[in-house]
């Protein structure tokens, strides 16, 4: 039936027909589905920020996702019960000696490796062990140790220790053994189970030009003490050089210590600039005091002279003279440049002049020059001096008062606590005191006050050159010191001592089999 005929879509029946255009169905995409999912999903707002809106609804709901996937997480925690750990060994022991006769051990403590020395009843322990007839031994003189301790723990028995201390105590004093002193000892045979092994010898270096030994004439005899003095020269160690490109590795490369090098650089920098007045084609000359003995030790002292010579200008000689140990120029003055030294390491705070006091509120004369530092910071001698005062000084609380020649006082105020006392010579670079703020005083600093024939002065505008002049017998002692000190050859020192006929008398011959230790130059 025609629907067009039909409009009202009628059928025969009574019931209606409808049409459906096939094409007219939306086919099913699943990428469509998806993107309807996601974007569903992104609606929720399952974990909401919960630092925003609390208290709302939506803020307890991601409060409930917080607690849900926590109690997922600890839902899926491990155990914690404890790890199952390796069965103890047994303490069977036969089972304990199977496992020792299948361990890998050293055979110089005893060892039985193998399956076949496992023991058993026919294994029976000895009823002796044998000894070692003779034991040599090294032992070394600790810091802090004494000489009777270092020889009981090295299985010397007490009163034999007591003999070699009255024997040693006729030659040197025991308290001039220097730490580090090595001591060779050979202990003999035990004469009985359960006692000290007897003496057979002992010797040690007691002094750079001294080796002594304590032996035995005959097996059984008394201790005896022999001295063995060592012959030395005292020839200074001379070494030259060129300054180059660093007049500190120059000087190392040329063979002076250390130590040397240093005193050197210090002493040059009394007198000249290093940074300005040095050049690279200056010459070094260092002498260093030097030990050697005929038995080939060397010792190398402190810094005895220190040149420099500069071309056209004027050399640099100095010669450390007198107990202080001080440098002196070649013409007997020994001078110190550069000015004076901080009192503390911190900047200055606060400089000389008028100001607000931070205390008292109104302006007035600020007499000195305020440090920053912190408190128990060492306060030092800007140059030397004796103390004129030492406690507490007023508004200044704790301080110290300083006399310097030319008239020159300083004062060290506001201290935490004072390490001079009044009378005392002080050296420059010496603490006198430490940082505190005593006294009228906002918080922990150095206030350092300067006076000339009594009046105060500025100490940023003072500075000082200490002097100090010989004359007399002693300058010439001086002048002939340098003057030899001065004619040691460059290296000289370095040389062997040429042995003398006694040495060589007394030297024992080598053996042929001694002699393969030292190979033979291949020309």
């Amino acid at each position: 039936m025609d629907l067009d005929d039909n409009p009202d879509g009628l059928a025969g029946d009574g019931t209606y027909a409808v049409a459906v255009d096939s094409a007219a169905r939306p086919a099913f995409s699943l990428a469509a589905f998806r993107d309807q999912m996601f974007a569903h999903v992104e609606t929720l707002d399952i974990a909401p920020d919960l630092g925003a809106d609390i208290g709302s609804k939506r803020w307890f709901r991601g409060l409930g996702t917080f607690v849900g996937l926590s109690v997922v997480a600890l839902a899926f925690w491990p155990d914690f019960a404890p790890l199952e750990a390796a069965s103890p060994l047994p303490d069977d022991d036969a089972v304990l000696g199977e496992y020792h006769s299948q361990a890998i051990l050293p055979l110089g403590l005893g060892a039985d490796t193998g399956r076949r020395m496992g023991p058993n009843s026919l294994v029976r322990p000895l009823a002796e062990a044998p000894e070692r007839p003779e034991l040599q031994m090294m032992a070394t003189l600790g810091s802090g140790d004494s000489f009777e301790r270092t020889l009981l723990r090295a299985g010397v028995g007490r009163e034999e220790a007591s003999q070699v201390l009255s024997l040693i105590e006729r030659a040197m004093p025991l308290d001039e053994l220097e730490p580090g002193t090595q001591i060779d000892i050979t202990l003999g045979r035990r004469p009985a189970a359960g006692v000290s092994r007897p003496l057979e010898e002992l010797r040690f270096r007691a002094r750079f030009d001294l080796q002594l030994a304590v032996s035995r004439l005959d097996p059984g005899a008394d201790l005896t003490l022999s001295r063995q003095v060592i012959r030395t020269d005292e020839t200074p160690l001379r070494i030259r050089g060129t300054v180059g490109d660093s007049l500190y590795r120059s000087a190392r490369a040329a063979g002076a210590p250390a130590s040397a090098v240093q005193a050197y650089l210090k002493a040059l920098s009394q007198q000249v600039s290093l940074e300005r007045d040095v050049r690279s084609t200056d010459s070094f000359d260092i002498i260093v005091s030097h030990r050697r003995a005929a038995t080939g030790e060397r010792q190398a002292g402190q810094l005895v002279f220190a040149g420099l010579e500069r071309g056209s200008r004027a050399p640099i000689q100095l010669m450390r003279w007198g107990k202080d140990g001080q440098f002196y120029e070649a013409s007997g003055v020994g001078e110190q440049r550069g000015g004076l030294v901080a009192p503390v390491p911190g900047g200055m705070s606060s400089g000389y002049g008028m100001r607000r006091h931070p205390i008292l509120g109104y302006r007035r004369m600020h007499g000195g020059v305020d440090f920053r530092a912190r408190h128990g910071t060492p306060i030092v001698a800007v140059t030397d001096g004796s103390v004129t005062g030492a406690g507490r000084m007023g508004g200044c609380g704790n301080a110290v008062r300083l006399r310097h020649g030319n008239g020159i006082d300083t004062r060290y105020c506001h201290m935490s606590r004072i390490a001079v006392n009044r009378g005392q010579s002080v050296k420059r670079g010496q603490v006198i005191g430490y940082v505190g703020s005593t006294g009228l005083s906002t918080g922990p600093h150095l206030h350092y006050e300067m006076y000339r024939s009594g009046r105060s002065v500025n100490p940023a505008s003072v500075e000082f050159v200490t002097r100090a002049q010989l004359s007399g017998e002693e300058l010439r002692r001086f002048r002939e010191t340098l003057r030899k000190i001065k004619t040691v050859e460059a290296g000289a020192a370095l040389e062997d001592l040429a042995p003398t006929a006694d040495e060589v008398a007394s030297e024992v011959p080598a053996r042929e089999i001694d002699k393969l230790d030292n190979p033979q130059p291949v020309t």
